[in-house]
């Protein structure tokens, strides 16, 4: 919603919003480019007004009751947004993990090349009003992003999540096999992902990953504390030798998915190259500080894969150092179904301190408590806002401050402490 009002803001629309008075990163690009947000309160909802309603809010709301009493248009985000890119050449960015990172760094090396507006799931949107492209994350949760119909689609894997809606790992299939069946012109897809290999579509899928099968593969993968050099084949012929400056497998597949869909579309490859080099990452995907001795990482990990892929890029990048995870689960019922899986990943950090569990409102709580999590993960502690100074005695160490819901807070009253 953030990255939305950016660009119809960018676009000389008036805009302002309403929200809960707590404060969140992603209302900080908001304030800077003066647009108002206030308190909620049917008061702000005016004759003349469009109001788009963010997902998280029920029709009873008292904002969205009072456009209705007005006979104002009311307009979901993701209906909003549908219609919207019917404008531009759209390439929607899907998948369970790495749709951010990934919409951030396609923003990125296209607009080196022609004006693209983007949408990115970190709260940044741009608007440029001649714009031939348009890069958005597409969400699937409730099967949200079929509301889109975009030209392109990059899918970086399927995986079960979500599962306060989701029932398993085929009804995530499903809905990725619907929104295959909505692209009008191509699929970027991972081809090392068993579940997309299975994709139906009516349009040329290209596949990329590091199997020789794969359409677009790296090879000669070299990993460094600088960051990753690696090659291209596509179709099992050299194509070119590309540098990123960050960690981690995963960070490959995404950097192989952007350039498989600018070879596509004929942009050209000194660009690409050029833009994948300078690219400073995204919101808080591996944001890093340093404090004494000690490496601060705020990261928006939040199941046991993605909690996987930053220790192991971490690792990376500070192979010296002691890797300690700070983590806050991301609602009871992913905690619940994922309490295995978490317990194995954390036990990749050298130690582990845990946070309450953040809790949704749209979820009952039942009787599981983060308790239940440390008992699986041996020497981790339960850790709190008020007492984070154990944190302290983890000298030469990267602290990496993991989860989707207020994480920050913990390591803002860590940074107090110092």
């Amino acid at each position: 919603m953030s990255a939305l009002a950016q660009i119809l803001h960018d676009m000389n629309f008036q805009v302002q919003g309403s929200d809960v008075d707590k404060r969140f990163f992603t209302q900080i690009a908001l304030e800077q480019a003066g647009i108002k947000i206030l308190p909620f309160q049917k008061e702000n909802i005016q004759p003349g007004m469009t109001i788009v309603a963010g997902n998280a809010f029920p029709d009873t709301h008292e904002e969205i009751q009072e456009a209705m009493r007005l006979g104002l248009p009311v307009i979901r985000y993701h209906r909003f947004l549908g219609d919207f890119m019917k404008r531009f050449s759209s390439i929607a960015v899907t998948g369970a993990h790495g749709k951010t990172s990934t919409t951030g760094l396609l923003a990125h090396v296209i607009s080196g090349a022609k004006p693209t507006s983007y949408l990115i799931g970190d709260g940044t949107g741009k608007g440029e009003e001649d714009s031939e492209y348009f890069v958005f994350e597409a969400c699937e949760y409730r099967r949200h992003f079929l509301s889109y119909f975009p030209d392109y689609a990059i899918m970086t894997n399927i995986d079960f999540d979500h599962p306060d809606y989701f029932a398993n790992i085929d009804d995530v299939c499903a809905a990725f096999q619907e929104m295959a069946l909505q692209v009008n012109k191509g699929i970027i897809a991972c081809g090392d992902d068993e579940h997309l290999q299975k994709m139906q579509a009516k349009v040329p899928v290209l596949f990329y990953g590091f199997g020789e099968e794969n359409d677009f593969q790296a090879r000669n993968v070299v990993k460094t504390t600088e960051g990753t050099t690696f090659d291209v084949f596509i179709r099992n012929t050299f194509f070119d030798s590309f540098a990123i400056r960050s960690y981690g497998d995963h960070n490959i597949l995404n950097s192989l998915a952007v350039i498989a869909l600018c070879h596509y579309e004929g942009i050209d490859t000194e660009v690409v190259r050029k833009q994948l080099m300078n690219f400073e990452g995204v919101k808080r995907r591996f944001s890093e500080k340093k404090a004494g001795s000690q490496i601060l990482i705020d990261d928006y990990a939040h199941h046991p894969t993605e909690i996987k892929a930053t220790i192991d890029a971490a690792r990376q990048k500070y192979p010296e150092k002691e890797i300690v995870a700070v983590f806050q689960p991301h609602t009871f019922s992913r905690t619940q179904a994922f309490l295995g899986e978490f317990a194995e990943s954390l036990n990749l950090a050298d130690k582990t301190y845990l946070c309450e569990i953040f809790g949704s409102a749209r979820e009952n709580h039942g009787k599981l408590s983060i308790e239940d999590l440390q008992a699986k993960i041996p020497e981790s502690n339960i850790i709190t806002e008020e007492e984070m100074s154990s944190l302290k005695s983890h000298d030469n160490s990267v602290i990496i401050f993991m989860g989707a819901g207020d994480i920050q807070k913990f390591q803002a009253a860590y940074e107090q402490t110092l």
